[in-house]
């Protein structure tokens, strides 16, 4: 028996019901299909903490940008469905059309701030009110026991996780680590834009990240180990560094050292692809 796909809020509703009923735990995999092995490898971690793995796969319209690559982006549902049905651990898919998810007449939106402030809202300032608004609903339509959300979006992920415990979701929010290429870019559907000479350059940003990482771990200034990241990107082929930043790691607040945890984050530009990176201090 194929995989099971719902497409419609009842649908999901009745099966996760279905599997409550019969005592199971359901874990949640938000995705916006194109699915790599940093996908996978969030299903096959909700599998091992939950009895039935929900992955939903809907390209949110609500956190682009007009200018942004919406049309274009990666829509392959059949290849999906197949790389889920071959890992045995997902057992159905959510894949609501846009009108099921925003019905005509649509007009909330979750507002935010604390770990929303800053980085990518500075250049992305639509992006985490329709990342929430988009994440609450699918809580919302799921009502999973948990959500399994990847490190890769560290900002994303510490955005959620405190979204959920504001707002009383029920949910529990589970970080998987980053899943990266054996030249260390980190897996993501917009590496699929990249031509062969920016692909080379693109494993220099997990370096100068790491780089970045070990200098102010042994008492570099932030600042300037921040500016001198950036400038090592540009050097290396990147075209545009919106940022390179050292952040508090559990709030992303600006810090002045390292006595707590903390997280180095950049976002840089290849042609016209945009890649995001972050690693721990």
């Amino acid at each position: 028996m194929g995989i099971l796909v719902a497409k419609t809020v009842p649908e999901l509703r009745a099966q996760v019901a279905n599997w409550r009923g019969q005592g199971a735990r359901v874990a949640l995999v938000p995705t916006m299909g194109a699915l790599h092995e940093g996908h996978l490898a969030l299903v096959r971690q909700g599998a091992s903490k939950a009895n039935r793995v929900v992955v939903s796969i809907f390209v949110n319209p609500a956190q682009f940008a007009p200018h942004e690559d919406f049309d274009k982006y990666p829509r392959t549902f059949e290849a999906d469905k197949t790389k889920l049905e071959e890992t045995g651990a997902a057992h159905l898919i959510y894949a609501p059309a846009t009108r099921e998810m925003y019905p005509e007449g649509f007009v909330t939106k979750v507002s935010l701030d604390g770990p929303a402030a800053g980085l990518e809202s500075d250049f992305r300032p639509h992006f985490f009110g329709g990342v929430a608004t988009v994440v609450t609903k699918l809580f919302t339509q799921c009502r999973p026991d948990i959500a399994m959300f990847g490190e890769k979006d560290y900002q994303q992920l510490l955005v959620v996780k405190r979204m959920a415990r504001d707002l009383d979701l029920g949910v529990e929010i589970v970080p998987c680590p980053i899943v990266r290429e054996a030249d260390g870019l980190a897996l993501s559907s917009r590496n699929a834009y990249l031509d062969a000479g920016q692909r080379k350059i693109a494993a220099s940003l997990n370096r100068v990240l790491a780089d970045v990482a070990t200098r102010v771990r042994r008492g570099a200034s932030i600042p300037v180990a921040e500016a001198e990241g950036a400038a090592a990107l540009l050097t290396a082929g990147f075209e545009r560094v919106d940022y390179v930043a050292v952040r508090d790691a559990e709030t992303l607040a600006m810090i002045h050292d390292v006595k707590r945890p903390a997280r180095v984050l950049a976002a840089a530009w290849l042609g016209e692809t945009r890649l995001i990176d972050n690693m721990a201090v």
